[in-house]
């Protein structure tokens, strides 16, 4: 009788433990059948599967066709090192890109090309021009290239819709799109080394296309998919002029490509020479003139202010004349006049505006040609 007792405790003790473990059983599980809907399988409503193409005047469709065309350069050297984009203009290798994108390699550095696939080679510059801000480099043993078709900058107009392909940020293949906001912008850029010898002049198309640093060198794009632009420059906000987007400041819609018939222009004479030629009008334009125009200087710097036999001299330019126009655009000051200049090739004939003594005065001349750097 004594040995009751206890079995009786022990089997109250067991009730208790099985009533608390299934207890904790059940509330998980219910706790789980509330969160997932009960026992059946939960699948939720998703579209499915569509073909992969896309439209070929689309931003996805222009994208697939451009991206193998399209390559990031990283560039070393000179205690610089920094990122770029070029696009392939042919089989043989050619790249064409910025020139502020290669500068830093110099005489001793390196650029390494990365293509859409991943692969990787080194390339070598085969000529670059500062004042046109362009420059072609070359890979070698590289198969299966695609040049990206070019296009032409004369039948842009604004509003036309473009894509615009880089590496901002050194973030590869990064597609934007947008619209030309305007055509023929007398943009200036560079200029950081001091004595203004890294300056370019562009007649820049405008796009408020998302550029930013790294996307410099890379395409601008019609619907098509052939180039109309070089992406060079952008507005930085806060800045009080247009800069190369090497620097750290973002898009905020004003970006500026160059124009696809001048690129083309110095890319095949870069390929050829390892130089490009400059339109020239022959003067010496006065720095310190602040007037509405360019200002024909007055020789007192040393040099002459009209080159004897240069074409503005030929054309019948004086010291001291005022050139208000060129081809009937409006120019405000020495530089527009020199971008003006550049956006032509040398032979072209230009129809200048200039005033003289309170006179004014209508010129044909014949641009002459020099050698770029």
């Amino acid at each position: 009788a004594r040995r009751r007792g206890p079995g009786r405790r022990g089997l109250l003790a067991g009730a208790l433990l099985l009533a608390v473990v299934s207890g904790g059983a059940g509330g998980a599980a219910g706790a789980y059948l509330e969160r997932n809907g009960g026992l059946d399988t939960v699948e939720l409503p998703q579209a499915g599967a569509v073909p992969a193409g896309r439209a070929a005047d689309s931003v996805a469709g222009i994208a697939a066709r451009a991206l193998p065309s399209v390559v990031t350069l990283r560039v070393s050297g000179r205690g610089e090192q920094g990122t770029g984009t070029g696009f392939v203009l042919d089989d043989r290798g050619n790249i064409l890109t910025n020139n502020h994108v290669v500068r830093p390699a110099g005489d001793g550095g390196g650029i390494t090309v990365t293509f859409d696939s991943g692969q990787t080679a080194e390339a070598e510059v085969v000529g670059r021009d500062s004042g046109y801000d362009l420059a072609v480099v070359r890979v070698k043993g590289v198969r299966g290239l695609r040049p990206l078709p070019l296009g032409n900058s004369e039948n842009v107009r604004v509003g036309d819709p473009v894509v615009a392909i880089g590496a901002p940020f050194g973030l590869a293949g990064t597609v934007t799109s947008g619209i030309i906001s305007a055509k023929e912008r007398p943009i200036t850029a560079g200029g950081e080394g001091g004595d203004r010898s890294d300056v370019s002049y562009v007649d820049a198309l405008q796009t408020d296309a998302p550029i930013n640093p790294g996307n410099s060198g890379g395409p601008l794009l019609d619907t098509a998919g052939r180039v109309v632009g070089i992406n060079s420059a952008i507005r930085s906000g806060g800045g009080s002029g247009s800069d190369r987007d090497g620097g750290q400041a973002g898009s905020i819609g004003l970006g500026f490509a160059i124009p696809v018939n001048q690129a083309k222009r110095v890319a095949e004479e870069l390929i050829a020479d390892g130089r490009a030629t400059h339109p020239v009008i022959g003067v010496t334009l006065d720095t310190d003139y602040t007037g509405e125009g360019a200002r024909v200087g007055t020789g007192s710097g040393g040099g002459p202010a009209v080159i004897p036999g240069g074409p503005g001299d030929k054309a019948g330019i004086r010291a001291g004349d005022v050139i208000t126009e060129v081809d009937g655009r409006p120019v405000r000051s020495g530089e527009e006049l020199i971008v003006r200049t550049r956006a032509h090739r040398p032979g072209d004939r230009l129809a200048l505006t200039l005033e003289r003594g309170g006179e004014r005065i209508g010129l044909s001349l014949t641009l002459g040609s020099s050698s770029g750097s």
